[in-house]
Formats: structure tokens, sequence, C-alpha cells
């Protein structure tokens, strides 16, 4: 059974940092781009970041660039989302995704609340 479990998340004062990761187990995500996304209450999920297999090609939400780092180390199938300066306005239940085919991710996390204090 494929499943991605993401931890890391909390509560911080802005400007703060929190690192957040996936851990995949049931098949390797080593040949498959991954990617991270948000949902905040009363709103729909959006895209934060994703990555693709080698981790040599990375993007960003507008909202997140400069600040948010994604990456992966495949020989632990894990994905990374380290988030600096962290604002109010990222809280939010954080989900990783993998093995994105024709702009859709087939496999996603049960997500981690990420909560930021003003």
């Amino acid at each position: 059974q494929v499943q991605l479990v993401e931890s890391g998340g909390g509560l911080v004062q802005a400007g703060g940092s929190l690192r957040l990761s996936c851990a995949a187990s049931g098949r390797t995500f080593s040949s498959a781009t991954m990617g991270w996304f948000r949902q905040a209450p009363g709103k729909e999920r959006e895209f934060v970041a994703d990555i693709s297999w080698s981790g040599g090609n990375t993007y960003y939400a507008d909202s997140v660039k400069g600040r948010f780092t994604i990456s992966r180390d495949n020989a632990v199938n894990t994905m990374y989302l380290q988030m600096n300066s962290l604002k109010p306005e990222d809280t939010a239940v954080y989900y990783c995704a993998a093995e994105k085919r024709r702009g859709m991710y087939n496999y996603w996390g049960q997500g981690t609340q990420v909560t930021v204090s003003s």
C-alpha cells in the first residue's frame, strides 16, 4: 500500500521557520515529480512548490518564492519543504503529492497543519 506521510507542522510565530517532511512508503518515487500544496480555511487548495525526479528543477508559487525551499532525498524516499520568514497568511494544512501525470498527482498525503501567529 502506497503512503505519503507528512510531518513537521506546528505553531510558529511570524518570521519563524518550519521544515516539513513527506515520507513515502510502499513504492519508490525516485523517478517522479513530487509537490507541496496547501489549503487554508475557507479556501481552495493551492500549489506551493514542486520538484523534478532528480531535484534539478524546482518551481514555486509567487507567494512563497524566496522564502520556501523544496528538496528531496531519493535515497530515503523523502521530500522536504523548508519554510522561512513565515507569515500568518501561510497558515494552512500542507499536503504532499507524488507522481505528476498530465498535470494531476496520483498520490496524496493526509496533510499537516501549519499555523503562523502574528
